[in-house]
């Protein structure tokens, strides 16, 4: 699917040019035993974290003559119907491109336009390297460890630092990042993997044998990929994305994300100035990132 975050997140309504929401986390369990007759005693509550990712603007125009639009036409048959089909697809790929990668949040200025944080810029912490336990951020290897995610900090997002050297992807450094989210108390569901790391994950050894039921008079499949990973910490849908750098695998609680709309995709028909019809598809939206930390991601991969 080239568009798997923008179809399957939740969308919800922005208000306004930078989009915010509430954070909060949950004490640690420990012994609880009270007294019969005890008299209650408060603590002072602390305040929920606020959050916030400002909504991007993004389009694509076109503009078809009065005439082509008139004649006939080979395999189709409107020019501005074929042209506003093909620009609404390439719009929702360019979506999906800044809600999974590595860009930085931005308010933008006069000859900048606003940019939302993408999610590999939201999930930070720590780079932990191979050799330490696990993390939201954990390295391929160990020298890859001076790579830098900061994070959401002061009302924006900074984009994340590569390290200086990479390694493949291993079984090892998945499930550190598979636990540092489920120890912070996220449930990573689902692996969101470039075409170079999803060929890595088929090929781990520790897969069970995989069979498909063949209806009779049908050919055989010859199955060679892994769509389910099975860890300690749950099962993980491998979702292939087309945008998703090689350098970064990411995973994610899909219950903590979701996609804010100022204004969804639509046509604008533009103001006609002369023998021509223009066309305006826009869109105005934003990431939304529940909590950061029900999230994990590998870095330094080989790319």
């Amino acid at each position: 699917m080239d568009t798997w975050a923008l179809s399957n997140l939740d969308h919800v309504k922005a208000s306004s040019t930078y989009h915010e929401w509430l954070t909060d986390s949950l004490a640690a369990a420990g012994a609880n035993l009270i007294r019969e007759g005890d008299d209650a005693s408060f603590v002072t509550a602390a305040p929920a974290n606020r959050l916030g990712n400002f909504m991007q603007i993004s389009n694509k125009t076109f503009v078809v003559s009065d005439t082509l639009e008139i004649v006939d036409k080979a395999g189709r048959k409107t020019e501005t119907g074929r042209l506003g089909t093909k620009l609404m697809k390439e719009l929702k790929r360019d979506m999906e491109f800044a809600l999974v990668r590595n860009q930085a949040s931005s308010l933008g200025a006069d000859a900048t336009a606003r940019s939302s944080a993408g999610m590999e810029s939201w999930i930070a912490g720590p780079t932990a390297s191979t050799a330490n336990t696990a993390a939201n951020v954990v390295a391929s290897t160990t020298t890859a460890a001076t790579a830098t995610t900061p994070g959401f900090s002061g009302g924006t997002v900074a984009a994340p630092t590569d390290g200086t050297t990479t390694a493949a992807l291993t079984v090892g450094v998945l499930n550190l990042a598979l636990q540092g989210a489920w120890e912070d108390g996220g449930n990573p569901t689902v692996i969101l993997a470039s075409a170079q790391n999803k060929l890595v994950i088929d090929g781990f050894t520790g897969q069970v044998t995989r069979n498909i039921d063949v209806s009779k008079g049908k050919q055989a499949t010859i199955v060679g990929a892994a769509n389910l990973y099975v860890s300690s910490f749950g099962v993980h849908q491998v979702i292939l994305s087309r945008y998703v750098r090689n350098n970064a695998l990411l995973c994610l609680d899909t219950d903590y994300w979701a996609v804010a709309f100022l204004r969804k995709p639509r046509v604008v028909d533009l103001a006609k100035t002369g023998d021509a019809t223009k066309k305006l598809l826009v869109t105005e939206f934003g990431l939304v990132c529940r909590n950061p930390s029900a999230n994990a991601k590998v870095v330094g991969l080989a790319a």
